[in-house]
């Protein structure tokens, strides 16, 4: 199965010689309160998340426990996630106050 983040004719480990397939954009959302975890609002076809922390740190988990502050993996201010997997198991929580993310949706 292709990376979709490869670069066309760069072989990386289990995608040698494979092509990534071109990606639909489905849309966008922001999200600006972030003080509880919160899940995304998944357009229909989506398949695959960037979500990017804008303007604080943001935490998230995707395995049936919500993040905290404190506990998750953290996803830097100005950082991008480039999320694959199942985007209604996704939460997110600021880790400091006034965050802010931003998400494009692909599939």
């Amino acid at each position: 199965m292709p990376n979709w983040l490869d670069t066309p004719g760069q072989d990386l480990p289990g995608n040698s010689g494979v092509e990534p397939a071109a990606l639909n954009c489905y849309g966008y959302q922001q999200i600006t309160s972030l003080s509880a975890a919160t899940g995304l609002t998944i357009p229909v076809g989506a398949t695959v998340a960037l979500i990017q922390a804008e303007t604080q740190d943001v935490r998230w988990r995707d395995d049936g426990t919500a993040p905290t502050a404190s506990v998750g993996m953290i996803i830097g201010a100005g950082n991008t996630l480039p999320y694959t997997g199942n985007l209604s198991a996704i939460k997110l929580i600021q880790a400091t106050a006034s965050a802010k993310l931003n998400i494009s949706y692909y599939g």
